[in-house]
């Protein structure tokens, strides 16, 4: 079954789709040999049928989920947001840095599953 994740991002806000769609077009950019899908109702990127990446349009913020060893190495550049365990939360879609994002992804398909 084919997931049209696109569809979904259009389900946003329409000043969070910019943003959500730039993640999704790096996400299938970078994480080469990953399967997406819609996991939990978010565009999801799996490698050997787990889940690495995913994202969503949450009420208050935009959320990123990224490998929990991946945001620990890289705290010092998530400086000044709400970040979690494996999640990184974006109160505006100007916060993302998608230098910093692509960074995450390319660390993310380097690591082992």
């Amino acid at each position: 079954m084919r997931y049209r994740c696109d569809n979904d991002l259009e389900k946003a806000p329409p000043d969070r789709r910019p943003a959500l769609t730039r993640l999704r077009e790096l996400c299938l950019k970078t994480l080469k040999g990953y399967t997406e899908s819609i996991q939990y109702t978010m565009p999801s990127y799996a490698r050997g049928g787990t889940v690495e990446v995913s994202f969503a349009s949450q009420k208050q913020y935009l959320s990123l989920y990224i490998k929990p060893d991946i945001v620990a190495a890289n705290r010092d550049k998530l400086q000044g947001l709400n970040v979690g365990k494996s999640c990184i939360r974006y109160k505006k879609p100007e916060q993302i840095d998608f230098a910093v994002v692509e960074t995450l992804l390319r660390q993310t398909v380097e690591s082992s599953s």
